[in-house]
């Protein structure tokens, strides 16, 4: 059939057969009418074959005069007569509903008709360049994360013409003005009065123009607006007025500036643009970094949007869950680029964490301090926590510099929830009632403060306010004008020494867990130091487990309760550490369950009928059970 015409009914024109890639024959008959004014991939599949492009639409989608006679009908209504009429012709072979995607308008849901229109565009092929060397050969500007290059490249590479005008009632008038009604009878310029003294100079020139004598009231300026993107891609420039005014003092000293924020769904539409238009206009970067963060989504993964209805109220949320409840939250789930799955338990996540972190101050607040020694536990500790500071201090560092921001509060908000709260404060914490030494209480301030400082960019409300409560400042004194804190040497042998002493605690807990001994009663410790593990954490061990007495032993302790850490060996004796009685209870209600247990399960197995009919896997199942009753 290729090369081959048919005749189209009713207007009875000839079309010629073509064969192209874009047709899937496994749709519908595998056969595609081509129509290339009203319909994007046609269009492009009638320039590839140079075929005739007709337009049958008026302004109104009403049919013009190539619609013959049904001429000044609503499409829709002459669609459904000229389905009539093939009918009535008896060329109609059949009417079938085919699911396929139809274009509607967002705001009035109506169908939308492609129609060719003279615009205005903007020829991208040389203005490009500059900005594709930029990012994805000198990295003079680099996006992070840097996986969106690729979609940058692929943008770039594949420019097409960027069509600025819009048919809009709004905006930024095209500044074209038209003397004449030849289609190239325009002129553009800045104003009227200098577009008529182009438009006079053009005349003198050209054939096509009026032959008469051409005043300011003759000129008409074209009714399209300019693209959105059009004003926007020079808003690093026009934001310092470097348009109008180029060479003043505020773009001469923010130009270029340093970092981007902004979504990867507009990563073509405006940072890419504002590249070139950097490029183009002022002749370097109109920016080094650009970060670009993940998406909130719903549940459902849509785009929050207006239309969908689906955004949460944002005052709302600041009310239940304070406005750095809901900025943690989502934070702490947004890695660098991908997008978020928004759920409030991810706000009440940040507003757990900075209950945290007030009462944490509080607890400090209320200490009562005095003059007296400090002890070795509280300084060891202290130094402790100085050297873990100072190791996530350089681990935040290096996620700042590859702007993985929810990196660097994910160990901040270990820092201060697990090693501060849990550890540190634990460890200086003075016996009830009791008063803490002036030095502790010093360490502890100056540390929270810093912790505050990391905080800040993160919690800026939450940790002002304590900022401000813990002395008295002035305004030049606020916390988001303090100064970072200082990178220091690290500690790193006491911060594996006090890893495993950690180990060591959570041991002695389990074991009064276990076997129910209170914390408030005292107990005796040995230790097997088979890996001759240093002593330094023995007095916050002995704090933090409440041992009277720590001893280091050649040999095993025979009777008593005991765990290992490591290849070290330790041993709590029972006697006087538990309550013998409490536990032969225990163990007693422990061994008749499992007594009773382990008849049912002999019972089930003593049935032949059950044996045999039963799935194996079941039978087997039921063995074991036997099996590890009979081992307690």
């Amino acid at each position: 059939l290729r090369g081959k015409h048919v005749i189209v009914p009713i207007c009875n024109r000839v079309v010629p057969i073509i064969e192209d890639d874009y047709v899937d024959i496994e749709f519908g008959t595998g056969c595609l009418k081509i129509t290339p004014a009203h319909d994007v991939n046609d269009k492009e599949i009638g320039d590839r074959h140079n075929l005739e492009v007709i337009d049958i639409l008026n302004d109104d989608a009403s049919l013009n005069s190539y619609g013959l006679h049904h001429e000044g009908k609503d499409r829709v209504v002459a669609r459904k007569d000229v389905a009539k009429e093939l009918e009535d012709l008896g060329i109609l072979v059949k009417i079938e509903d085919i699911t396929h995607k139809v274009g509607t308008s967002e705001r009035t849901h109506a169908v939308i008709e492609p129609r060719l229109s003279d615009q205005w565009f903007l020829k991208m092929k040389d203005l490009v360049k500059p900005a594709i060397q930029s990012v994805l050969v000198d990295s003079d500007i680099k996006l992070f994360p840097k996986k969106f290059e690729n979609t940058y490249r692929h943008w770039m590479e594949n420019i097409r013409d960027w069509n600025i005008s819009r048919q809009l009632l709004w905006g930024q008038q095209i500044p074209a003005y038209y003397y004449g009604n030849g289609k190239n009878d325009f002129v553009v310029a800045k104003s009227k009065e200098e577009a008529l003294k182009l438009a006079q100079e053009k005349i003198a020139v050209s054939s096509s123009a009026v032959e008469r004598s051409l005043t300011i009231d003759d000129l008409r300026q074209d009714k399209d607006a300019l693209d959105t993107w059009f004003s926007s891609w020079l808003w690093p420039i026009s934001v310092f007025d470097g348009i109008r005014n180029p060479d003043n003092d505020e773009i001469n000293y923010y130009y270029p500036t340093n970092d981007l924020v902004t979504g990867p769904d507009i990563l073509f539409f405006w940072v890419a643009r504002m590249i070139i238009a950097g490029y183009e206009f002022k002749g370097e970067k109109p920016f080094s970094n650009v970060y670009l963060t993940g998406l909130v989504r719903d549940k459902q993964r849509r785009k929050m949007s207006k239309s969908l209805g689906n955004s949460p109220d944002a005052l709302k949320l600041i009310a239940d869950f304070g406005a750095d409840g809901v900025r943690v939250g989502l934070l702490l789930s947004a890695a660098a680029g991908n997008d978020l799955m928004f759920d409030e338990a991810l706000c009440q996540q940040g507003k757990a964490f900075g209950n945290k972190v007030w009462n944490a101050f509080r607890l400090i607040n209320g200490w009562k301090v005095a003059d007296i020694e400090q002890p070795e536990s509280s300084r060891i500790a202290i130094e402790w926590y100085q050297s873990k500071f100072q190791k996530v201090l350089l681990e935040i560092e290096d996620h700042y510099s590859k702007y993985r921001l929810s990196d660097v509060l994910m160990a901040t908000y270990k820092l201060i929830w697990d090693d501060f709260c849990s550890w540190l404060l634990e460890m200086v914490k003075p016996a009830y009632q009791q008063p803490i030494d002036k030095i502790t209480f010093a360490a502890i301030t100056t540390i929270l403060e810093d912790n505050l400082k990391l905080l800040h960019p993160f919690m800026p409300f939450l940790t002002e306010e304590i900022w401000q409560h813990i002395a008295e400042r002035t305004p030049e004194q606020a916390l988001i004008i303090a100064k970072w804190p200082e990178v220091k040497p690290v500690n790193e042998k006491l911060i594996t020494e006090f890893d495993f002493a950690a180990e060591v605690i959570s041991g002695i807990r389990t074991i009064r867990k276990q076997k129910n001994i209170a914390f408030k009663d005292s107990i005796e410790l040995f230790v097997l130091n088979n890996d001759n593990t240093s002593k330094t954490f023995d007095v916050v061990i002995s704090k933090l487990g409440n041992i009277s007495t720590l001893h280091y032993t050649d040999t095993k302790v025979d009777g008593a309760l005991t765990f290992r850490v490591k290849s070290n060996e330790y041993f709590v004796p029972m006697q006087g550490s538990i309550d013998v009685e409490a536990e032969i209870a225990k163990l007693t209600e422990e061994l008749n369950y499992t007594e009773g247990f382990l008849k049912s399960v002999q019972k089930k197995l003593a049935n032949e009928r059950f044996v045999a009919g039963a799935p194996e896997q079941v039978v087997a199942s039921e063995k074991k059970k036997e099996a590890d009753a009979l081992a307690k």
